[in-house]
């Protein structure tokens, strides 16, 4: 990150200065604060941007050698980036746990991602032809896009190319990074935005499943049913009961935007159906209704934010707080 000199920052400091945002990353224990290290660096692009450098993936390590718990320090990190660098050695293709989970949990964010197979300039040509098309058959099962991320291919690092290599691909492979990356800095609020209103739509809809599932069980309950079985026979076969179609019929919702239905199993297990309220009871006289807000924001209030931005104005800076970035709650009952 940027600063006046030169200077190296404990992890466990960082996280004490209130002048900083790292103070949340306290609850990942003294063991991961420990292996935090700040460096200052008097850079004029790090007056724009700070560069988070997370461990290399080690397949064969487990978890808990780590000593912290290395996906949720990720997460936290995901969650506030604006761009993504997964870094490839051309000698460590193999995709493992590790690496799966991670790509698990960047899963919505795929614009995000650039992909970089460094140390180029140590492969020879058809070697480099092997090596990178070994690189997105590997990737192919973990990013389930149709268009695939950027790739970028040379050897960065400060030192010259290897003799008898690409050198002029490399140098514009690096200069075609440079661009992306201070392009992504110049529309960073326009990217915010439209993530808060992306993300707005999905708490959208599930506000809308969760009251649907909410609405059948109610409906189907009897005095003399056992809820739980009731609820246990919606959630298991949810189309039987017209749940997602309900919500396509009814509502301006996308089918492509609808969740996976499997995902409302672990939903329900970790808050039971009973601890929710119809959205239809979550409106009072002052306050309005809670959906009728995050509409507003979708089809009004963000829309507006962005326009303001292109016609030059500076509306005040978003942080991922409002986006809800949180904490997996841990499902009591799903077998580990």
């Amino acid at each position: 990150m940027h600063g006046p000199k030169l200077k190296t920052i404990e992890g466990i400091v960082m996280a004490a200065d209130s002048t900083r945002s790292f103070s949340p990353l306290e609850k990942f224990g003294q063991n991961f604060l420990e292996k935090l290290i700040g460096i200052e660096v008097p850079h004029k692009l790090l007056e724009r941007v700070t560069f988070v450098d997370t461990p290399g993936i080690i397949e064969n390590r487990k978890q808990q050698e780590r000593g912290y718990p290395f996906n949720d320090v990720c997460q936290w990190f995901i969650d506030r980036a604006d761009l993504i660098f997964v870094v490839f050695d051309p000698t460590k293709l193999d995709v493992g746990l590790e690496l799966e989970m991670l790509f698990r949990q960047l899963k919505g964010r795929e614009s995000q991602i650039r992909i970089i197979l460094n140390k180029a300039d140590s492969l020879a040509t058809q070697e480099l032809m092997r090596v990178y098309g070994a690189l997105f058959w590997s990737l192919a099962p973990l990013i389930n896009v149709t268009e695939p991320p950027r790739v970028y291919v040379s050897s960065f690092w400060p030192l010259d190319y290897e003799p008898d290599t690409h050198r002029e691909l490399f140098l514009k492979e690096e200069i075609s990074l440079l661009e992306d990356l201070n392009q992504v800095i110049e529309n960073r609020l326009e990217n915010k935005i439209a993530f808060i209103r992306q993300h707005a739509i999905r708490v959208r809809i599930h506000a809308l499943l969760v009251d649907r599932y909410l609405q059948t069980y109610k409906d189907k309950m009897t005095f003399f049913s056992d809820g739980e079985l009731v609820f246990k026979d919606i959630v298991e076969d949810p189309d039987k009961f017209y749940i997602f179609k309900t919500i396509l019929a009814k509502t301006n919702v996308s089918k492509f935007d609808l969740p996976n239905r499997e995902a409302y199993k672990d939903f329900f297990g970790i808050n039971p159906i009973n601890s929710f309220k119809l959205l239809a009871q979550q409106c009072s006289y002052m306050g309005g209704c809670f959906l009728e807000k995050i509409e507003r924001a979708i089809t009004h209030e963000l829309p507006e934010l962005l326009g303001s931005i292109g016609l030059g104005k500076k509306p005040s800076v978003l942080s991922c707080d409002t986006t809800g970035c949180g904490e997996t709650p841990k499902n009591r009952y799903k077998k580990h």
